[in-house]
Protein backbone atom coordinates (compact mmCIF):
# COMPACT_ATOMS: atom_id res chain seq x y z
CA UNK A 1 0.00 0.00 0.00
CA UNK A 2 1.06 3.34 -0.59
CA UNK A 3 1.27 6.31 1.40
CA UNK A 4 -1.85 7.99 -0.59
CA UNK A 5 -3.73 5.03 0.21
CA UNK A 6 -3.09 5.08 3.68
CA UNK A 7 -3.40 8.98 3.85
CA UNK A 8 -7.08 8.85 1.80
CA UNK A 9 -8.42 5.77 4.16
CA UNK A 10 -7.54 7.58 7.21
CA UNK A 11 -9.45 11.07 5.63
CA UNK A 12 -11.93 8.98 4.99
CA UNK A 13 -12.56 7.33 8.31
CA UNK A 14 -12.34 10.30 10.00
CA UNK A 15 -14.97 11.76 7.64
CA UNK A 16 -17.50 8.74 8.39
CA UNK A 17 -16.89 9.34 12.39
CA UNK A 18 -17.46 13.09 12.02
CA UNK A 19 -20.68 12.02 10.22
CA UNK A 20 -21.70 9.77 12.47
CA UNK A 21 -21.22 11.60 15.85
CA UNK A 22 -23.01 14.64 13.97
CA UNK A 23 -26.20 12.01 13.34
CA UNK A 24 -26.41 10.30 15.60
CA UNK A 25 -25.62 12.18 18.78
CA UNK A 26 -26.61 15.24 20.47
CA UNK A 27 -22.90 16.47 20.64
CA UNK A 28 -23.60 19.27 17.46
CA UNK A 29 -27.06 19.82 17.25
CA UNK A 30 -29.99 18.72 19.15
CA UNK A 31 -32.03 15.82 17.39
CA UNK A 32 -35.78 15.81 18.01
CA UNK A 33 -37.89 12.99 16.92
CA UNK A 34 -39.95 13.88 14.17
CA UNK A 35 -43.44 15.05 14.45
CA UNK A 36 -46.27 16.41 12.25
CA UNK A 37 -45.58 19.59 12.55
CA UNK A 38 -41.83 20.47 11.93
CA UNK A 39 -42.04 22.49 9.34
CA UNK A 40 -42.41 24.61 11.75
CA UNK A 41 -41.04 24.01 14.68
CA UNK A 42 -38.07 24.51 12.74
CA UNK A 43 -38.05 27.69 12.90
CA UNK A 44 -37.44 27.84 16.58
CA UNK A 45 -33.47 28.93 17.37
CA UNK A 46 -33.92 26.54 20.54
CA UNK A 47 -37.08 24.49 20.85
CA UNK A 48 -36.25 23.35 24.51
CA UNK A 49 -36.50 27.19 25.97
CA UNK A 50 -39.46 27.88 23.72
CA UNK A 51 -41.16 24.73 24.93
CA UNK A 52 -40.29 25.70 28.73
CA UNK A 53 -42.16 29.09 27.80
CA UNK A 54 -45.15 27.40 26.11
CA UNK A 55 -45.57 24.87 29.16
CA UNK A 56 -46.33 28.48 31.12
CA UNK A 57 -49.27 29.01 29.01
CA UNK A 58 -52.54 27.46 30.90
CA UNK A 59 -55.18 28.30 28.06
CA UNK A 60 -56.14 25.20 26.08
CA UNK A 61 -54.48 24.63 22.69
CA UNK A 62 -56.08 22.54 20.14
CA UNK A 63 -52.51 21.37 18.08
CA UNK A 64 -54.34 20.84 14.87
CA UNK A 65 -55.96 24.26 14.61
CA UNK A 66 -53.13 26.29 15.68
CA UNK A 67 -50.84 24.37 13.67
CA UNK A 68 -53.53 25.39 10.90
CA UNK A 69 -53.44 28.87 11.82
CA UNK A 70 -49.59 29.51 12.11
CA UNK A 71 -49.02 27.66 9.04
CA UNK A 72 -51.17 30.21 7.23
CA UNK A 73 -49.33 32.81 9.18
CA UNK A 74 -45.71 32.21 8.19
CA UNK A 75 -46.22 30.63 4.36
CA UNK A 76 -43.88 32.09 2.74
CA UNK A 77 -42.25 34.18 5.59
CA UNK A 78 -40.00 33.59 7.49
CA UNK A 79 -40.71 34.02 11.77
CA UNK A 80 -38.74 37.66 11.66
CA UNK A 81 -41.37 39.05 8.96
CA UNK A 82 -44.28 37.55 11.23
CA UNK A 83 -42.95 38.57 14.65
CA UNK A 84 -42.68 41.96 12.90
CA UNK A 85 -46.34 42.01 11.33
CA UNK A 86 -47.26 41.06 15.51
CA UNK A 87 -45.63 44.10 16.34
CA UNK A 88 -46.95 46.38 13.53
CA UNK A 89 -51.01 44.64 14.23
CA UNK A 90 -50.78 44.69 18.13
CA UNK A 91 -51.09 40.93 18.57
CA UNK A 92 -49.49 40.15 22.07
CA UNK A 93 -49.91 38.24 24.74
CA UNK A 94 -48.68 38.01 28.38
CA UNK A 95 -46.99 35.03 29.44
CA UNK A 96 -45.46 34.72 33.37
CA UNK A 97 -45.10 38.32 33.37
CA UNK A 98 -43.31 38.96 29.63
CA UNK A 99 -45.49 40.84 27.14
CA UNK A 100 -44.40 38.56 23.87
CA UNK A 101 -45.73 38.31 19.83
CA UNK A 102 -48.31 35.78 19.10
CA UNK A 103 -46.72 33.78 16.36
CA UNK A 104 -43.99 32.91 19.12
CA UNK A 105 -46.40 32.21 21.96
CA UNK A 106 -48.18 29.72 19.97
CA UNK A 107 -44.70 27.93 18.38
CA UNK A 108 -43.61 27.91 21.70
CA UNK A 109 -46.73 26.11 23.07
CA UNK A 110 -46.69 23.73 20.01
CA UNK A 111 -43.04 22.92 21.29
CA UNK A 112 -43.92 22.21 24.84
CA UNK A 113 -47.09 19.62 23.21
CA UNK A 114 -45.54 17.73 20.98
Amino acid sequence: MRRRDVAAAIVAAGAAVTAGVYRFTDLFVKHYPPTPYDDLLVRLTDREQAARLGAKVPDPFDLTTQAARLRSGLHNRDLAAAVNADLAAGHMVEVAGWVLPETVVLLSVLASRV
